[in-house]
């Protein structure tokens, strides 16, 4: 003979614990396309800097040559001296609509200027 259940006893438990799983779920799904968001932001802060940096080393315009690979709304700054370039690309990144603080990336490089063409 089986023990005689009463009914009802665990009715709506699986309800609880959807409430409670799934906006936890749904938080951590964010914070990781947010974490997702900055690495890629990263990424292209880096190959701005590269490519500035590689521009004017060459002699070109740095600035531009990295706005154009940069994030939108990124700083391009391009420094050094006679002998070396440096390049560092800071971004503000809007993480999950605007309720949010914004995530600050940057990304820097740094080239040997060529030496000029001896003619």
């Amino acid at each position: 003979m089986s023990p005689r259940r009463r009914p009802g006893r665990d009715r709506g438990a699986f309800t609880a614990e959807l409430a409670v799983g799934l906006p936890a779920l749904i938080l951590l799904l964010m914070a990781g396309l947010a974490a997702v968001s900055a690495v890629a932001a990263k990424g292209q802060c880096l190959d701005a800097a590269r490519e500035a940096a590689l521009a004017e080393a060459r002699g070109d315009s740095g600035a531009e040559a990295g706005a154009r690979v940069a994030p939108p709304g990124a700083a391009v700054e391009v420094s050094g001296d006679a002998d070396i370039v440096r390049v560092r690309v800071r971004a503000r990144l809007q993480l999950l609509g605007t309720q949010l603080p914004a995530v600050a990336v940057e990304g820097s490089a740094t080239a040997a200027r060529e030496p000029e063409p001896v003619l």
